[in-house]
């Protein structure tokens, strides 16, 4: 017998290149961390099946795939997104700074409803190699009332948490609309993020190693 899923939630992982958005994809959904650089090629998403207090709930994670890098990313990206995991690299200051970009952009082309979670990756790292306190991401995540997370790919720190608390506040926001998701904008969103992506079959098109950009992972 099929598993009927209580509802699938569309996600995109969000930040400037480099910060560990296909990291922490491969993190959560295939409990892989890789050691080496990974350059996503085209638009890739993975599903995962997760028990949300008892209720089957199926993630659509989404990663931008290395289009922040040329700033293109369209409303086609977002149309149907229900949540955001957005990330910055505790070490880079730069992609911190850069917050202010990719909330603007959320702002101008998501749903109005869209959920939030912010993620500072890299938190193992040595004290001096740490850009940006802890209390900087409270701030920020205080000011736009999302919930924030210090993460680790690498140490699968807070991974599980970071995805459970946005699934969580989607199905909260779900309640509180008291709608369901129009399934046939998600689907059309996830046909215009194929039709519009580089190259993408959404099949998870991942090019490891030290190929392209090469040299250790930055996740």
């Amino acid at each position: 017998m099929a598993l009927d899923f209580a509802a699938t939630y569309k996600v995109l992982v969000l930040g400037d290149s480099n910060v560990g958005k296909t990291c922490i994809v491969h993190r959560y959904c295939d409990e892989r961390y890789y050691d080496t650089y990974i350059s996503t090629i085209g638009i890739d998403f993975k599903q995962k099946l997760i028990n949300l207090d008892g209720v089957p709930i199926k993630l659509q994670i989404w990663d931008t795939a290395g289009q922040e890098r040329f700033r293109t990313l369209t409303t086609a990206y977002y149309r149907g997104a229900m949540g955001i995991l957005l990330m910055y690299d505790v070490t880079n200051l730069e992609s911190f700074n850069n917050l202010s970009y990719w909330l603007r952009n959320i702002q101008e082309n998501a749903s109005p409803d869209v959920v939030k979670v912010l993620a500072g990756n890299k938190c193992e790292c040595n004290p001096p190699q740490r850009a940006v306190d802890k209390e900087r991401g409270d701030k920020i995540a205080e000011n736009f009332d999302m919930p924030f997370f210090e993460v680790s790919c690498k140490q699968n720190i807070n991974i599980e948490d970071a995805f459970l608390t946005l699934a969580r506040k989607i199905r909260e926001q779900r309640e509180h609309r008291g709608e369901n998701f129009d399934d046939g904008e998600r689907q059309k969103g996830l046909q215009d993020m194929i039709k519009n992506g580089p190259g993408s079959n959404g099949l998870g098109p991942f090019t490891l190693g030290s190929g392209g950009e090469g040299g250790r992972c930055s996740c």
